[in-house]
């Protein structure tokens, strides 16, 4: 079981790096493993304008292809206000930041565990201990 978890957190450094790369704000990974069935992280970023939004999710989609692994399913790429990226054991929501602060998904999961990542941050290398 220990593998599993080690290769998803190693799926949601690719996230949160791409994401990073494409200068995203705000970025909290929320480990939901205790308090949902449906996925074991959420990460939630912010962009400041739509066409940021979708170069934020490509990158995250091409970084992740590039590993090798492909979603099951990505929803709001039109719009861009809040793409949602479907990964099974990790869900990416990309929210242009007015509508992310509409929604307050960290305070909807506020039992969850969260890792907070600096605005200044160019890439992390692990997830912090608990998470």
């Amino acid at each position: 079981m220990k593998r599993k978890k080690d290769d998803t957190k190693k799926r949601v450094i690719l996230c949160v790096n791409a994401a990073l790369e494409k200068k995203a704000k705000n970025i909290i990974i929320l480990n939901m493993q205790k308090v949902t069935s449906f996925t074991d992280y959420s990460i939630v970023c912010s962009g400041n304008s739509d066409r940021q939004v979708q170069s934020i999710a490509q990158a995250i989609e091409e970084n992740m292809k590039k590993n090798g692994f492909l979603p099951l399913g990505i929803e709001g790429e039109r719009t861009a206000q809040w793409i949602l990226m479907d990964y099974a054991d990790i869900i990416v929501h990309v929210f242009y930041e007015p509508v992310r602060d509409f929604y307050d998904m960290e305070r909807l999961w506020s039992d969850a565990p969260r890792m907070e990542i600096d605005n200044d941050a160019d890439r992390i290398t692990r997830l912090r201990k608990g998470m």
